[in-house]
């Protein structure tokens, strides 16, 4: 015969305390005293319980659950800001429940329809969107969503993203600056707003500067697409410089470069990518970048979902982060550049 399970009754029985004295000692930012709380994890550590997480949301109405929606983690910028995610909602008593999506339509829908049966007290979605239906349905639920590194035209959902048109004007002034006359561009995918804005800032700087792109080609967040768009870029326009969308697919160019191509990085074509992933920072790479503040961006995102969860009438914000273009050895840096 299975034994019983132990419950807050027992708890309470041998702790010499009401079960709602239990209850408060294990619920997050509850009142209790130090002494109280001692005997109760006493007592509970010697009858081997653990309080039911989900039986107590139903009764105050929270989980301490925020879903979170990611679709690249191959981009190792997304793994990152996962932990960063982690650690930050931890320290605010709550837990993440990650789903995995394909980034784009029906998937995303189906995802976060997932989370929603699961009761999460707020959603994040990592560079993916979701349908105005969807919004619509988690609005009425009482479910506030934050979009991460991602736009999105629909004022009932806040966003945290980079400032990436100002990040891609920047980059394009660099290479002007740095003398460069044949410049390419390997863009993310064009049905995300990074994707886009990034784009349109790099074409943007280069035009206030009188320079036309040889070529615009579209990478998808690929590092095999953006592989093959290198090859293609180097047999018809041969650029100097090339503006690659993120930090993953400018390793796919950079590899091709020096050892398919045979061609010196910086010394043939500068490479500058965009996100500033820990690996462009190894020797192997050692890649010019515009950084994407992920630290501030995840502690924003995060602060804005608990205000909402707090405050439902709080209006959705739409936030843009400013990241530095940080100067290594992929790309020629122009004299006296800071």
């Amino acid at each position: 015969m299975a034994e019983r399970k132990v419950t807050s009754l027992d708890v309470a029985a041998l702790a010499g305390v009401s079960q709602s004295a239990v209850s408060r000692v294990f619920t997050p930012g509850a009142s209790v005293s130090k002494k109280m709380a001692a005997r109760v994890r006493d007592a509970a550590n010697e009858l081997g319980y653990r309080p039911n997480v989900l039986a107590r949301s139903l009764i105050t109405g929270r989980s301490r659950i925020i879903g979170l929606v990611v679709a690249y983690l191959e981009n190792p910028f997304y793994p990152d800001a996962l932990e960063r995610f982690s650690t930050v909602l931890q320290g605010e008593g709550y837990h993440i429940l990650v789903f995995m999506t394909s980034g784009a339509g029906e998937g995303v829908d189906r995802v976060i329809e997932e989370l929603m049966d699961y009761q999460v007290d707020g959603i994040i979605t990592a560079s993916v969107g979701m349908s105005d239906d969807l919004a619509s349905r988690c609005s009425a639920a009482g479910i506030p969503v934050v979009l991460f590194n991602r736009g999105q035209a629909d004022d009932r959902l806040a966003q945290v993203t980079s400032d990436n048109i100002r990040g891609g004007r920047r980059i394009a002034e660099f290479l002007v600056a740095g003398g460069h006359k044949r410049i390419a561009h390997v863009a993310g995918w064009q049905g995300s707003s990074t994707g886009r804005d990034r784009k349109d800032g790099f074409l943007a700087g280069l035009d206030a500067a009188g320079v036309m792109p040889v070529s615009v080609v579209e990478g998808e967040y690929s590092r095999e697409v953006a592989a093959e768009a290198t090859r293609a870029l180097w047999a018809e326009h041969k650029p100097d410089a090339i503006f690659v969308g993120n930090d993953h697919m400018a390793f796919g160019v950079i590899d091709v470069l020096r050892h398919e191509l045979g061609l010196s990085v910086p010394g043939d074509v500068s490479v500058v990518g965009y996100d500033d992933v820990p690996m462009a920072g190894w020797a192997a790479y050692d890649l010019t970048t515009l950084r994407q503040p992920s630290g501030q961006m995840v502690a924003r995102t995060v602060e804005m979902l608990l205000e909402r969860i707090g405050s439902p009438d709080v209006a959705a914000r739409k936030e843009m982060i400013e990241g530095d273009l940080i100067l290594r050895g992929s790309a020629r840096v122009p004299e006296g550049w800071t």
